[in-house]
């Protein structure tokens, strides 16, 4: 009889960081990458891509800086090893990316209303978001890190959260009884939004 095959946990990727000169692009495409559907190291800074359909396209170790993605159209994008820093990225569903491959990063990202329904994303980085009425149900967060960041209105339902680092969240809410919690951190402060289904008082 054949052995289950172990599997040790995902690695986490490093951000990218490098980007040949060509592809460092400032507020606008260039004309010969108009209508380009898959980008590899690209270094996007300042493009207003609000509402902006980027459904099907393929990004691979680029770097989203100072970006406005609100409300873009995400649907069968694939989004592998890409960074997001102080991008406003209000509303995104994530849920709707290609799950193969998917890995990203957030820096200091306005992430409010956006959703990660059900996405596999082990040992991701959240670093002084907002993360406000976010929905991560049914996500597995398994090891992912909130480094200051605003959960207020988050929703955890159904969610894997082994390891995850909430010690310096804020705003947290969710029930130890709907989600996997094993070895997750919590600061002394984070209890009350454990507890407060039990109507018990934290002094």
């Amino acid at each position: 009889m054949r052995r289950p095959v172990s599997r040790k946990p995902a690695k986490a990727l490093a951000k990218p960081t490098y980007f040949p000169p060509g592809n460092v692009v400032l507020r606008v495409l260039p004309p010969a990458l108009v209508g380009q559907r898959e980008f590899e190291q690209f270094h996007f800074i300042g493009f207003d891509l609000s509402q902006a359909d980027l459904a099907g396209r393929r990004f691979s170790e680029c770097l989203f800086e100072n970006c406005n993605l609100a409300g873009a159209s995400l649907a069968n994008t694939s989004l592998q090893n890409v960074a997001f820093e102080s991008c406003k990225l209000l509303g995104l569903q994530f849920t709707s990316c290609r799950d193969m491959l998917f890995d990203v990063h957030f820096d200091r990202c306005q992430l409010d209303y956006a959703s990660f329904w059900g996405k596999v994303m082990p040992n991701t980085r959240f670093v002084s978001c907002s993360l406000q009425e976010v929905d991560f149900t049914r996500a597995d967060l398994t090891n992912a890190v909130f480094q200051e960041c605003q959960l207020r209105g988050a929703i955890f339902s159904q969610t894997r959260l082994p390891g995850v680092d909430f010690r310096t969240a804020q705003g947290m809410v969710l029930d130890p009884e709907q989600n996997e919690l094993k070895q997750a951190r919590f600061a002394l402060q984070s209890l009350p939004g454990l507890l407060g289904k039990y109507g018990l008082v934290v002094e």
